[in-house]
């Protein structure tokens, strides 16, 4: 099988490990095939995709949209490493409150998926990070959403101590006063 699925902390984050071919050539690897994201958990089709690139230290997030422009979404990283996070905020979830995160780097190509329902974020832990997001729907600034980075309720154990914050994230509401319909 091209790739390995992994459930994390919250079942419904799934770590994603494409097969990597390697020799003195260099590499080869899928990245996504249908069937196989089908039976590994992730049946969802993809309507939009995103490209950020970040400096060491920006944080960014955590990010989210309401219903009906939800977006869940599989993340991977192009050049270098994130510390990417995923919030619960699915009200009847067991996991509701709860975060999950997962170190990405462009070496393993390793991926994570995130469904409908959560809030995301990531930091950069290298010079710079490129990646990808992979949307199931389209961008709605109508229904953009978020909660602050530094919520002591959530209590994220970020790596950087010092982030480089948009003066946007850093306005967001605490999670107990944050507006979503999940």
């Amino acid at each position: 099988m091209p790739f390995t699925f992994k459930k994390l902390d919250i079942p419904d984050i799934i770590a994603v490990e494409p097969q990597k071919f390697e020799d003195e050539r260099g590499f080869f690897s899928e990245l996504f095939q249908e069937l196989s994201f089908k039976n590994g958990g992730i049946d969802k089709q993809i309507k939009q995709i995103n490209l950020s690139k970040s400096s060491k230290g920006v944080l960014r997030g955590l990010h989210y949209q309401l219903n009906p422009y939800a977006q869940g979404k599989i993340i991977r990283v192009i050049s270098g490493k994130i510390f990417d996070v995923a919030a619960d905020l699915r009200k009847n979830s067991p996991y509701f409150g709860k975060w999950v995160g997962i170190e990405l780097d462009s070496n393993s190509l390793n991926m994570v998926f995130i469904p409908e329902g959560f809030a995301h974020g990531f930091e950069v832990l290298s010079e710079t990070a490129e990646f990808e997001y992979f949307c199931t729907s389209v961008y709605n600034p109508e229904y953009e959403r978020g909660i602050l980075y530094s919520d002591p309720a959530l209590n994220i154990n970020w790596n950087t101590k010092e982030p480089i914050v948009s003066k946007k994230d850093a306005a967001f509401p605490l999670f107990k006063n944050a507006e979503y319909n999940f």
